[in-house]
């Protein structure tokens, strides 16, 4: 049996830490893996989710499952972070699922149940991850111009021009912020005109947001979801609390179908398909989240971390790109400061991203998307440098 298996391409992000930790030179730079760093290269468990633990640890009494849709308690705070009052509760069903890879598993798979030949329509450029679970589950993608590599914004006009193509019962894929890879986001007014797109055509928005709070807060990244669960018969909602909470390991996301009608059979259906796929979810990553959200003190103390967080990215962002500016004497890199969250692409060939790691032991994905949160403000001046040098 196994005789007759492929070899399976390999993951090129995956490939590039291990260069990474093979790479002896000291000074060497990762920019590629996608976790947040803070300004001593350490990745850490935030204050409150190390309360949280140690609360649940000593209350908590059994190990049992708790249902195949996970803690109800922990599908309502997470409901209420991302759509506040958007919606009402009744009219969103929900799943967790083990990280926000699995709610867009899980949502994908809703989606072929449903409505079998549905085409999703995906950003390019789009998370890899998108592209590739699409693929294996025979579904068709088809993209739709998104990021303009000249001025380091989104391709709106290009956008809405292949979003003319949309026809009822078809799925568009947006990113509810702080885009993966490019860090350029849709304004309010573009989310709108987007909006007015999907519902002329019949079409169903799935967005996927992973990074709410990265970018201008909490409620500004959840802005433009808001705006579409409020203003669509149906869409499908798949968040992740891997970022915002920094619980990367402990798998923790959660799919919502949004409906007015059609709550229930859409709750049971979420169910069967966690069934089918895993049975019960995780649950210590969610019930540390449900444990913080639901407590004054330890949210409190969470959205303080993390506007830290957020505004150490922003810190990096602007430095580099003022650093460039002076390095280069052209603001051709301003939009550096311009993007949000923990990526932005830089807009460098293979080439010139394989020059970087050759030259420098700087190490990015090879379409140029570099973690901005993977620098301090040490390494800013020799990145900036670097790009520089490598005629970027």
């Amino acid at each position: 049996m196994f005789d007759k298996l492929k070899e399976q391409p390999a993951d090129k992000i995956l490939m590039l830490m291990e260069m990474f930790k093979a790479d002896e030179r000291s000074a060497k730079i990762d920019l590629g893996v996608g976790v947040y760093k803070n300004p001593e290269g350490v990745t850490p468990v935030m204050r409150a989710v190390k309360a949280a633990e140690k609360r649940i640890l000593e209350t908590q009494e059994t190990k049992a499952y708790t249902g195949l849709a996970g803690d109800p308690a922990y599908a309502d705070a997470m409901i209420s972070l991302v759509l506040g009052t958007a919606v009402a509760r009744d009219d969103v069903a929900a799943v967790a699922t083990p990280g926000g890879t699995g709610a867009v598993r899980q949502a994908f798979e809703l989606i072929r149940m449903a409505t079998p030949g549905a085409r999703v329509f995906v950003s390019d450029p789009t998370w890899p991850n998108h592209l590739t679970i699409l693929s294996y589950l025979g579904m068709e993608a088809v993209p739709y111009r998104y990021f303009d590599s000249t001025s380091g914004g989104v391709d709106f006009d290009g956008m809405m021009e292949d979003l003319k193509g949309l026809k009822p019962g078809d799925v568009v894929l947006l990113h509810g912020c702080c885009h993966n890879p490019t860090g350029a986001n849709l304004t309010q007014p573009e989310w709108k005109t987007v909006i007015a797109r999907l519902n002329e055509a019949g079409a169903v928005p799935m967005i996927d947001i992973a990074y709410q709070g990265f970018g201008d807060g909490l409620d500004a990244d959840a802005a433009g979801v808001r705006l579409v669960a409020s203003s669509v018969p149906e869409c499908l909602i798949a968040a992740s609390c891997s970022k915002n909470f920094g619980i990367y390991r402990e798998r923790t996301g959660l799919l919502m179908a949004v409906s007015s009608g059609s709550q229930k059979v859409a709750q049971g259906n979420l169910a069967y398909l966690n069934r089918q796929n895993y049975s019960f979810p995780p649950d210590h990553g969610a019930r540390v989240v449900t444990e913080i959200l639901t407590d004054s003190t330890l949210r409190a103390d969470w959205q303080s971390e993390l506007e830290d967080v957020r505004k150490n990215m922003l810190g990096l962002r602007e430095q580099l790109a003022s650093e460039l500016q002076r390095l280069s004497g052209s603001n051709r890199f301003g939009f550096l400061a311009q993007h949000r969250g923990m990526f932005s692409r830089l807009g460098a060939t293979p080439e010139q991203v394989a020059r970087l790691r050759q030259d420098h032991g700087i190490y990015m994905v090879g379409d140029s998307r570099m973690n901005i949160a993977g620098l301090n403000a040490r390494t800013v001046p020799i990145l900036a440098k670097a790009i520089v040098d490598s005629g970027i």
